[in-house]
């Protein structure tokens, strides 16, 4: 592992350690977080965790959640965790922008920092920069991480269990970024006792009422399919938002449902924010969501999981959307 031995010396005694991830964390967010949380713990250090948003509750039963810190709700405590922090650890995300005002607390300390991260382009922010784009997810990069230091016998099932969620939510329960390596890490987890059938009752299957009726109105209200260019498009307005009280977590996973098609190869779910509005792409195969998502709305991702924003109002943007997609007619095709 690149900067081991770095890594190494400066976890070698106690010290004050804050790690955070970006705004509207997912379960590969949360899961990192915890999942090096719970090791550095064992390590002796004092711990702390900050993020900038709330978490979905798909995640409440996982283990310490509530221990993190959430900026919007309590800013002050989240500044004073990175006054006190010696090393601060940025996992999932790789420039300030992606975790708003966080990144202002603690831009220019002087404590070190690590950033632990698998998507594209990472800027150049921290001191310690790892970067694997070919990972599945950060829950894999921490796997690694703490193998790397020597200390994968401490991988034990509240480890386990973290690291196994995020590489969950983001392989869409093993449906992409997967590799032989992955599964062998997998394979791991279930040998300190991680329960595969369990946690994807807990991710999978914990939808409210509300919710399932949310996914039927966007499937059938709010379903556009271009069969043209083998894309499906989902949207919401500010009225759905206040119609349905959609919180936090509520439309996880819709923007997959377009993919079960059989035809479709990029889906795009966009809704409507209050101040902006947000893009979430998906595709199958070698087709990448991410070029879009860079080049056109200020984005990023992976090559089959990407997203970005636009401030030119929901009608404005789906047009912009659809504009681009003859320019990627051949690859769609193809």
């Amino acid at each position: 592992m690149e900067f081991a031995e770095e890594i190494k010396k400066i976890l070698s005694y106690p010290k004050d350690i804050a790690i955070t991830t970006h705004r509207n964390p997912d379960g590969d967010a949360i899961g990192s977080s915890l999942g090096l949380y719970h090791y550095l713990n064992m390590l002796g250090h004092s711990v702390r965790i900050v993020v900038p948003s709330e978490y979905p509750d798909f995640m409440v039963w996982m283990p310490d959640v509530d221990r993190i810190i959430i900026y919007d709700i309590e800013p002050e405590e989240s500044a004073e965790v990175f006054e006190r922090a010696e090393v601060i650890f940025c996992l999932d995300f790789n420039s300030l922008d992606r975790i708003d005002k966080v990144g202002d607390l603690f831009a220019d300390r002087r404590a070190t920092k690590i950033l632990i991260d698998h998507h594209l382009y990472p800027e150049h922010f921290a001191d310690y920069t790892i970067s694997n784009t070919e990972a599945s997810s950060t829950c894999e990069m921490i796997f690694d991480f703490i193998e790397g230091l020597g200390d994968k016998p401490m991988i034990n099932k509240n480890i386990g269990d973290c690291l196994f969620t995020g590489i969950l939510t983001d392989t869409g329960s093993f449906k992409y970024a997967t590799s032989a390596k992955l599964f062998r890490i997998v394979a791991q987890l279930l040998e300190v006792g991680v329960d595969d059938y369990m946690l994807q009752d807990l991710i999978f299957n914990s939808m409210t009422e509300k919710q399932l009726r949310l996914l039927g109105h966007c499937l059938h209200n709010r379903m556009e399919i271009l069969e043209e260019f083998r894309t499906g498009i989902i949207t919401l307005t500010k009225e759905d938002y206040a119609n349905f009280d959609i919180k936090r977590g509520d439309t996880e996973g819709i923007v997959n449902y377009l993919l079960k098609m059989k035809k479709i190869v990029v889906a795009a779910f966009i809704t409507e924010q209050p101040t902006i509005v947000k893009i979430s792409l998906r595709s199958k195969g070698d087709f990448s969501v991410q070029e879009i998502a860079r080049r056109h709305f200020k984005g990023g991702g992976h090559k089959n999981a990407a997203g970005g924003a636009s401030f030119k109002g929901l009608r404005t943007t789906v047009k912009r959307f659809k504009e681009l997609l003859p320019l990627y007619k051949d690859q769609l095709n193809s």
